[in-house]
């Protein structure tokens, strides 16, 4: 019921936290199983446990949550599932930075007592990113949050590995991979970055054996040239035909190495000859296998040089290539040097540069899994939403390659394979077999690689639902409804769950991928550490409150498409709240006490009243339309403009005089009216800004306990009044037009003036009738004509033009033309004055030439401003005189 108590300010801080406590108790997020009603799921992209609330994860959220409120507000049964991601790499190397503080290595403490540290990082820090979402008010089911590595998740990873690799699918073997020397392991190709670097290609001779030939190859990574096993030119290059089979010597090495022939070569790039290392390159390796080279690794993994790159070993790569390209240059064998620019491999998470090596790692047979992905994209089972990123996802999943899946971690799901010490015998099970079924040993070892953190997160959307075991939950809440994200990870997370959930579940994981951009500053940068210019959510919400959080990054966004944001957007923000809170506060001041909107008479709704209902119902069908294609910030727009100009601004001034008035026979009508467009802009809005929302509309005449569990507003025909808004149409254009006249004159608001209608036609001038009364109110006029045509009007007076209707204001009403004149002509001295100093300076020769640059710039455009002004003051006499 009604409450005239409302705060006369809002204060989020003595809201948010007492709210989100009574949604929690209330259990208006946790959602139970309704056979009938239809389900409706997110499942949360998982922060990691690393992680700490940023303006990335602020707008991810937000924009789920507000399918969330608005489904739930539907009618749905809707699960948004929550939980976080144990970020292997992220994590492990977090805890390593620790330990090292303390002196000590994951190796002097060994595997065990790794985990118990790595087991009690995740308690410690693994809640904090939860309760910063619960700050920005998501309404996660949080009694269903799970983590990736909870006892449920980690069963359904060891079945999928299980399943793939007895279906021929996961593989162990020796493959170019990319390897991280900071984390100290393997990244896939998704994680790794490339960046434009300035570097040179080394043009090096390799001495034809028992000749005075040479050829010459070009490298941009001197360094792998001791591993090289053969050099490589195309069988139809003439200038190389008489060298195939021969040998060359390696320079530095002096090792023997064969000349082959490769269609892989391009015969018209650079030299025509290309140096072959099959342990530092993936194209290299390929064209080893294909004529049977060796492979030899020259690198430790921590990028040094080891015993196979002789006299260089011990030294970091790049203090190698120094030496290298010394010795060269002092044998004679360093032909030239050119600067070249090229994209470098940087890991994704410490950005330091990738080394491609051979390593022996699992890897996932991509091709029989993304077929059925690319299709269920390609014929609508699944939409991006804009369907533009589903380029990039087809780019991706067409030309994939092999999934290397393992990890030289100790924090993960730790790979089911186990090796026999006796016998070598490898086996991949869900659990340790007691004896080697081959020689029946119980010396049996797992293997010590743990899972790409993707391999887990790609089964997200049904891991966490019970699978592999067919749970309620699954069957009723599965598939999922949509994917919120970025479009950065489509193919590191997205392709993944949909091929995995294809795979093991025959369904697609969810049937909408709407992507969003990224945050930017102010000026469109990408918010870095290196510039400064982040932005912390969580001070945000300190200063300006959780709701102005929301509505700043939700407004003017489209999908897809990057955002800006600076503090200035939450100020505004903030200023929409207290202009609602406001608006309300004085609805509240100005009803009745036990209010019976039972008796209001429809009859009795007057043309503003059937202006705003129709006005609100309009807005309820196209922020609904809106939200269904994901136009999240279109339809907030949209709820914003209503609230602020047609609802405050208009509607609840035009009531003023029925509600001031205790014998109005509409009065009644007026509050409910009042009661019912407030309370359904609070629910549009309630998805976007869910706390002011909810404690406005718990102090309106409504039948719910809560605006979280209201019905969502629907379009009513009976509340359907075209003609009526038309009419105010009118009525609104004529005050403003009035308005903007009395603006550019500086006629302060006391001083009334007549106005003149013009309307030839009768239905403009009953409507012009009707609106006499607020066109006294809010257009301050003295006294209202309206008439057929344009007799009598004064030859002074100033005219506006609507469709159909002319309006004059005669001039003595609105100004005294004498002092007007007068002081306009003051003015027009002082401009004067001002005009003469400045054009004496600036053709005063010396003072042109010798003051700054600067200084002269600002005299030229003060000048401008004075002549501008100066011209209108002379536009501005002129008229008066003429009217005069």
């Amino acid at each position: 019921m009604s409450e005239k108590n409302i705060a006369k300010t809002y204060d989020p801080k003595q809201v948010e936290d007492r709210l989100y406590a009574e949604w929690m108790e209330k259990g208006y997020f946790h959602a139970e199983i309704d056979k009938e009603k239809t389900p409706f799921t997110i499942v949360i992209p998982p922060p990691n446990i690393t992680g700490q609330l940023h303006m990335g994860h602020a707008l991810d959220e937000t924009l789920q949550d507000i399918l969330i409120r608005w489904k739930r507000m539907q009618g749905y049964c809707t699960l948004w599932l929550p939980g976080t991601d144990h970020a292997s790499i992220a994590t492990e190397a977090k805890i390593v930075e620790a330990m090292a503080k303390e002196g000590i290595t994951k190796e002097d403490i060994g595997r065990e007592k790794f985990l118990e540290r790595a087991w009690e990082w995740k308690r410690h820090y693994g809640g904090r990113i939860v309760e910063q979402l619960k700050k920005l008010g998501c309404s996660c089911d949080w009694q269903r949050e799970r983590f990736t590595m909870d006892e449920g998740l980690s069963r359904a990873v060891i079945e999928v590995f299980v399943r793939l690799y007895k279906k021929g699918l996961i593989h162990r073997g020796e493959r170019i991979i990319n390897w991280c020397p900071k984390c100290n392991t393997s990244i896939s190709d998704a994680e790794v970055e490339y960046e434009e670097k300035a570097g040179h290609f080394w043009h090096i001779k390799y001495p034809v054996k028992d000749s005075d030939e040479f050829v010459v190859v070009a490298t941009t990574r001197p360094e792998t040239m001791l591993g090289d096993t053969a050099v490589a030119v195309h069988p139809e290059d003439e200038r190389y035909k008489h060298l195939i089979g021969k040998t060359v010597v390696l320079p530095l090495m002096n090792r023997e190495i064969p000349v082959i022939a490769d269609e892989y070569v391009e015969k018209d790039f650079g030299t025509g000859v290309v140096k072959i290392t099959p342990a530092h390159d993936p194209n290299d390796f390929e064209l080893g296998l294909r004529h049977n080279l060796p492979q030899i690794r020259v690198m430790n993994d921590d990028a040094t040089m080891n015993e196979l790159a002789g006299k260089y070993q011990g030294m970091d790569r790049y203090e190698a290539r120094k030496q290298i390209v010394k010795d060269l240059e002092e044998l004679g064998l360093l032909l030239k040097v050119e600067d070249h620019t090229h994209n470098v491999g940087t890991c994704y998470r410490c950005a330091t540069v990738i080394e491609p090596l051979i390593s022996k790692q699992w890897f996932v047979k991509m091709k029989p899994l993304a077929e059925p992905a690319i299709e269920v994209v390609k014929n609508g089972t699944i939409k991006f939403v804009p369907e533009r990123f589903s380029k990039i996802y087809f780019n991706w999943m067409e030309n994939i390659q092999d999934w290397c899946i393992s990890r030289q971690l100790w924090w993960g799901h730790r790979i089911p394979a186990y090796y026999c010490q006796e016998c070598g015998y490898m086996m991949v099970e869900n659990e340790m077999p007691d004896v080697c079924p081959k020689c029946g040993s119980s010396r049996i070892e797992q293997d010590p690689d743990t899972l790409d953190t993707w391999f887990s997160s790609a089964l997200w959307p049904f891991s966490t639902l019970g699978w592999p075991d067919e749970t309620e939950d699954l069957k009723y809440f599965y598939p999922t409804d949509v994917l919120v994200t970025g479009y950065d990870i489509i193919f590191f997370w997205v392709a993944r769950m949909i091929f995995s959930a294809l795979e093991h579940t025959g369904k697609e994981p969810f049937k909408y991928v709407f992507i969003h951009g990224i945050v930017r500053d102010a000026l469109g940068r990408k918010m870095s550490k290196s510039l400064g210019n982040g932005i912390d959510p969580l001070e945000i919400i300190d200063k300006y409150g959780t709701d102005a959080l929301r509505f700043a990054l939700t407004i003017g966004t489209s999908p897809g498409n990057d955002l800006r944001f600076s503090e200035e957007k939450a100020e505004s923000s903030r200023n929409f709240a207290n202009k609602i809170w406001n608006a309300s506060r004085f609805v509240l001041m100005n009803f009745d006490d036990n209010l019976d909107f039972s008796k209001v008479d429809p009859n009795k709704f007057t043309t503003s009243d059937k202006w705003i209902l129709s006005r609100v119902n309009n807005l309820t069908r196209e922020v609904t339309e809106n939200m269904e294609k994901f136009e999240l910030g279109i339809a907030l727009q949209k709820i914003y403009e209503f609230i602020w100009e047609e609802f405050c601004d208009w509607y609840i001034e035009l009531v003023k005089p029925r509600l001031y008035d205790k014998d109005d026979e509409t009065r009644l009508e007026a509050q409910y009216v009042l009661n019912y467009v407030l309370g359904t802009a609070m629910k549009l809005l309630h998805p976007y800004m869910p706390f002011i929302t909810e404690e406005i509309y718990r102090h309106l005449v409504v039948d719910d306990e809560s605006i979280m569990i209201s019905k969502w507003p629907v379009y009513r025909e009976d509340y359907n009044f075209p003609e009526e808004e038309k009419k105010m149409s009118l009525i609104m254009d004529a005050i403003k037009s009035i308005r903007n006249i009395r603006a550019e004159m500086n006629v302060p608001h006391s001083r009334k003036a007549k106005a003149i209608f013009v309307a030839p036609g009768g239905s403009e001038q009953d409507i012009l009738k009707e609106g006499t009364v607020f066109f006294e109110r809010l257009a301050s006029c003295s006294e209202v004509v309206i008439q057929p045509d344009k007799s009598g009007i004064p030859s002074n007076a100033v005219a506006a033009i609507l469709a159909g209707v002319e309006i004059f204001l005669p001039l003595e009403d609105l100004i005294d033309i004498e002092k007007e004149i007068e002081r306009l002509e003051k003015e027009l001295s002082n401009l004067q004055k001002e005009l003469d100093r400045v054009n004496s300076k600036l053709a005063n020769e010396g003072f042109v030439s010798k003051a700054p640059q600067k200084v002269v710039e600002e005299e030229k455009k003060k000048k401008e401003k004075y002549q501008e002004m100066y011209d209108k003051v002379v536009e501005r006499l002129n008229g008066l005189k003429n009217k005069n």
